[in-house]
């Protein structure tokens, strides 16, 4: 899977013409002949420091913005912006992949699908018209180290969209006939995955990648490990997953967080709270390269290549980001740009437990893609990379990290996703800064420590693929 927020354009203007009012304020009620003699003699800051400065202060915002607190064994993150006229909330289940077998793949989604569409309370057709007029989504999605149940409200309709939220997440009806059509439909969607090339590259790459790993359970299952199930294996998952020491709960809005703890102590703080301990999951390592190909009538090769990267709390993350950017922008630049060669080379980082990235390439002539792709890979473990190259990806990536946490709900999974993989969400508010701190050393060194040993899947022509070119000969 390739995978995986912040105040949108209008907001942003208002926010920068009130901050422009208050320094024209200030600077008519302070401009006194001291004082401007000592901004004048004051040289102005460099805009590193400004810059530095800046991240301090976000990061200190976000730790002042966001209450943490437990009920009950269970966790609740509530971060508050005020004016907000959303609300959002997730209910995390951790596990993911180690939550399921080979035989009950797809139990945990199918679970939480099913649990949408009616509870005990709200049967379908009443939770349909409930939802309906509060204008509240509830979703679910899951991803091979977590799950989550998903809210979206508006602030005024909160109340009554928690209540079905609440009732939907801990009493679901699981009515044989919702089971029934969700898993229907679950199965046609992952019969498909075969026939789509993207698709079918992804379940290639994880059985190369995931042999003997617990990610080689897809927790979304496949067309015969969801056929398998019946409500009953669905109703005791349900069960067993209900504890606290299992869930995370993190809601984002202009809520009192006093407010928010009334509620899970009247709701999720009933539950028991189980014995469940967290474990860091295995890392990803791969001592030589590989590649194998499927062969598939194709107008084109598919092909993916990933390699072992460092998790979400590994200090290396911040330099491989910004080199994963670095080499993003120079196959795209070598393979489409100059050369022709395909529409959508890439480079990714993702974001998992055990993390990897790696390389993409769609092209009819896949040995000169790779190679070049290689060639760039290389080029980032032997050549300097300029400090203006490092501060200009940095801030390219800052820019769509900052477009990503515009909403509510990305704030939410941004915590979320560090409180379960990161080292704990504090971690999410010094992202910019150590971004900022990383050097040319740093990328040359994380790009020699992982962007190794890559583990290709091919999907088209086996004549047109010269395996030499993907497994290259020791010391090459």
């Amino acid at each position: 899977m390739r995978t995986t927020y912040n105040i949108g354009p209008a907001a942003g203007r208002a926010v920068a013409a009130a901050r422009l009012l208050l320094a024209l304020a200030l600077a008519f009620f302070l401009s006194s002949d001291a004082v401007r003699a000592q901004s004048a003699a004051a040289p102005p800051p460099a805009p590193e420091a400004t810059a530095a400065a800046a991240a301090s202060r976000e990061a200190a915002d976000t730790l002042r913005l966001v209450t943490e607190f437990e009920v009950n064994g269970l966790k609740v993150l509530v971060k508050r912006r005020e004016r907000s006229q959303s609300v959002v909330a997730g209910l995390f289940l951790r596990g993911g992949a180690r939550n399921v077998t080979a035989e009950n793949a797809g139990v945990e989604a199918l679970m939480l699908e099913v649990a949408t569409e009616a509870s005990q309370k709200f049967p379908r057709e009443q939770m349909r018209r409930e939802l309906s007029r509060t204008g509240t989504g509830l979703g679910n999605g899951i991803n091979y180290d977590y799950s989550t149940l998903t809210l979206g409200s508006t602030r005024r309709h909160f109340d009554r969209s928690w209540e079905i939220f609440a009732d939907a997440a801990l009493r679901p009806s699981f009515a044989p006939e919702d089971f029934e059509r969700v898993k229907r439909r679950t199965v046609v969607g992952l019969s498909d995955n075969e026939d789509v090339p993207d698709s079918f590259l992804q379940i290639l790459q994880s059985r190369v990648a995931y042999a003997g790993h617990p990610y080689l359970n897809d927790p979304r299952g496949t067309a015969a490990s969801v056929g398998r199930l019946t409500l009953e294996d669905v109703r005791r998952f349900h069960q067993r997953m209900m504890q606290t020491s299992r869930l995370l709960l993190v809601v984002v809005g202009d809520v009192d967080p006093s407010e928010i703890r009334r509620k899970v102590e009247a709701s999720f703080g009933r539950l028991p709270r189980g014995d469940y301990r967290a474990e860091p999951v295995p890392q990803l390592s791969f001592s030589v390269p590989t590649v194998a190909v499927t062969e598939r009538q194709l107008p084109t090769n598919y092909v993916q290549g990933v390699f072992a990267a460092p998790s979400l709390d590994s200090p290396d993350i911040y330099a491989m980001r910004i080199a994963s950017s670095i080499l993003q922008k120079r196959v795209y630049e070598e393979v489409r740009v100059r050369r022709n060669l395909s529409y959508a080379p890439d480079a990714f980082l993702w974001s998992h437990g055990a993390n990897a990235g790696g390389i993409y390439v769609t092209a009819v002539d896949a040995n000169q893609s790779v190679r070049l792709m290689l060639n760039e890979i290389a080029k980032l473990q032997t050549t300097e990379i300029s400090p203006a190259d490092i501060k200009a990806t940095a801030q390219h990536f800052l820019t769509r990290y900052y477009i990503g946490q515009e909403t509510n709900a990305a704030q939410a999974g941004e915590l979320a996703q560090y409180e379960l993989l990161g080292g704990g969400w504090r971690n999410s508010a010094v992202v910019i800064e150590r971004l900022r701190g990383v050097t040319p050393a740093d990328v040359r060194r994380a790009a020699n420590t992982y962007m190794r040993n890559l583990q290709f899947v091919v999907i088209g022509d086996p004549r047109q693929v010269e395996k030499v070119i993907f497994v290259p000969p020791a010391g090459e």
